[in-house]
C-alpha cells in the first residue's frame, strides 16, 4: 500500500479568519466590478472619476513603498554607513509588495483593464500617465531583481546570485531614477486642475512636494516595519539604525514644511489655512501628523532612543502622508465636484489589498532571510586567501 499523504493546514487564527473573509468579499466585488462595471461597486461619477482606489491604493501605495529607493540610494550610492545594509532587504520587500498591490488596485480602477498593455506600444510622450505607467512597470522589475538575491540564497543558487550582485549598483541607480520620476509625476497628474482643486492643496510645486514627502515616509515606514517585525517575529533592526532614520525624517520634514509654506506665502493662499472651514482643519491635521509630531518626537533625546516613541513618530508620519494624498485627490476637489464617500465595496477591496500585503510580508519574513546579513560569495580559486569581498 502506498503511504497516506497528509496535508497540514495552517491553524485558523483570528487574523487569518479576517484575511479569509476579506478575500471572499473582494472576490465577490471583483466579479461584480468586471461584469457590471465601475458604477455597480463605486460611488465614482463623471465629475469625480478618481476615488479611494486611486487616492489611497495608488497614491499612498506608491509613496509608502518609497523606502525601497530611499534606503537603496543611501546604502549603495551614497554609502552612508555599513550599518544601514541591514535595512535594505525588508525595505526592498516592502516596496516590491507595495508596487504589486498598486498594480492590482489599478486593475480594479481602470475602465478597461484588459488594455493595460497599451502603453507598451502606444507611446504618448506628452502624457504624464504614460511616464508613470512605464516607470511603475520598470521599477517593479528592478525591485524584483533587487530582491532576487534573497531567493537565490535561500535555494543555494550561487551562479545567478553572483550575476545579480555584479549588477546590483546598476539596478539601484535605475531604481532611484525611475522612482524619482514617478513619485513626482503622480503629483503632476493634478497640475491640470488649478481651478478645481482647493488652494490649500493645489500648487505648481506638487511634483516636488510629492517627492519630498515620499522620501520622508520611506524612512518612517522602515521604523514602522521594524517595530511590527519585532512584535510578530522577534526580529528587529538595531536601535542606532532606527535613530539614524529618525534624524533623516526630521531633515526631510523640515525641508517639506519650508517648501510648502514658502510656496503658499508666495501664491498668497496661506490665509485659507486660518479660516474656520473643514478644509483648514484637515490641512492642519495633515501638517501636524506628517511633520510636526514626528519632528518633535524625534528631536527629544529621551524619546528618540525608545522604540515605542520611534514607532509613534513613524505612525504619525505615515498617517499624515495618507491624509495628504487623500486631501489632494479627494478633499481638494469636493468643493467643486461635490462630496464623495466610497462604497463599502471600494473599502473592502482596499482592506483586502492592505491585509494581503501584511500577510505576504509575514510569510516571506518567516521563510526567507530578509533580516539576515547577505551570504558571502564563494571566493574565486585564485583569491581564496584574499580579503573578504564587499557584498551587495
Amino acid at each position: 500500500m502506498s503511504p497516506k499523504i497528509r496535508i497540514k493546514l495552517p491553524k485558523l487564527t483570528f487574523w487569518r479568519a479576517v484575511l479569509l473573509v476579506l478575500w471572499v468579499l473582494a472576490a465577490y466585488v471583483a466579479v461584480i466590478r468586471f461584469t457590471k462595471g465601475l458604477g455597480a461597486v463605486t460611488n465614482l461619477r463623471d465629475d469625480f472619476p478618481w476615488g479611494l482606489w486611486i487616492g489611497f491604493d495608488v497614491l499612498c501605495g506608491v509613496a509608502l513603498a518609497a523606502g525601497g529607493f530611499t534606503i537603496a540610494a543611501l546604502v549603495y550610492i551614497f554609502d552612508i554607513g555599513k550599518k544601514y545594509h541591514s535595512i535594505t532587504r525588508p525595505t526592498v520587500l516592502t516596496a516590491f509588495l507595495g508596487y504589486l498591490l498598486v498594480i492590482a488596485a489599478l486593475m480594479f480602477d481602470l475602465g478597461r483593464p484588459w488594455n493595460i498593455w497599451h502603453p507598451l506600444v502606444m507611446w504618448n510622450h506628452h502624457s504624464v500617465m504614460f511616464e508613470v505607467a512605464w516607470c511603475v512597470m520598470l521599477y517593479t522589475t528592478v525591485l524584483a531583481l533587487e530582491f532576487s538575491p534573497v531567493v537565490f540564497e535561500k535555494f543555494g543558487w550561487h551562479l545567478p546570485l553572483k550575476l545579480v550582485r555584479s549588477f546590483m549598483l546598476v539596478f539601484v541607480v535605475a531604481g532611484v531614477l525611475l522612482s524619482t520620476l514617478h513619485q513626482s509625476s503622480l503629483g503632476s497628474l493634478y497640475l491640470i486642475l488649478p481651478e478645481k482643486m482647493h488652494p490649500l492643496w493645489y500648487s505648481p510645486l506638487l511634483p516636488v512636494l510629492f517627492f519630498i514627502s515620499a522620501v520622508g515616509v520611506g524612512l518612517a515606514m522602515t521604523i514602522f516595519e521594524s517595530f511590527l517585525s519585532h512584535r510578530a517575529f522577534r526580529k528587529e533592526l538595531e536601535l542606532d539604525v532606527l535613530v539614524g532614520l529618525a534624524r533623516g525624517v526630521i531633515l526631510v520634514e523640515v525641508i517639506y514644511l519650508t517648501v510648502r509654506f514658502l510656496d503658499m506665502i508666495n501664491r498668497h493662499v496661506l490665509g485659507y489655512a486660518f479660516q474656520f472651514t473643514r478644509e483648514a482643519a484637515l490641512f492642519w491635521l495633515e501638517i501636524l501628523l506628517m511633520a510636526v509630531i514626528p519632528i518633535v518626537i524625534f528631536s527629544i533625546p529621551k524619546l528618540v532612543v525608545k522604540r515605542n516613541w520611534l514607532f509613534y513618530g513613524a505612525v504619525a508620519n505615515v498617517l499624515g502622508l495618507v491624509m495628504n494624498r487623500l486631501n489632494v485627490s479627494i478633499t481638494s476637489l469636493e468643493r467643486w465636484a461635490g462630496p464623495y464617500f466610497p462604497k463599502w465595496q471600494e473599502i473592502v477591496v482596499t482592506a483586502a489589498l492592505v491585509a494581503t500585503g501584511f500577510a505576504v510580508f509575514g510569510w516571506v519574513a518567516k521563510n526567507f532571510p530578509i533580516f539576515e546579513s547577505p551570504v558571502p560569495e564563494e571566493p574565486e580559486p585564485e583569491a581564496a586567501g584574499s580579503e573578504a569581498p564587499t557584498y551587495a
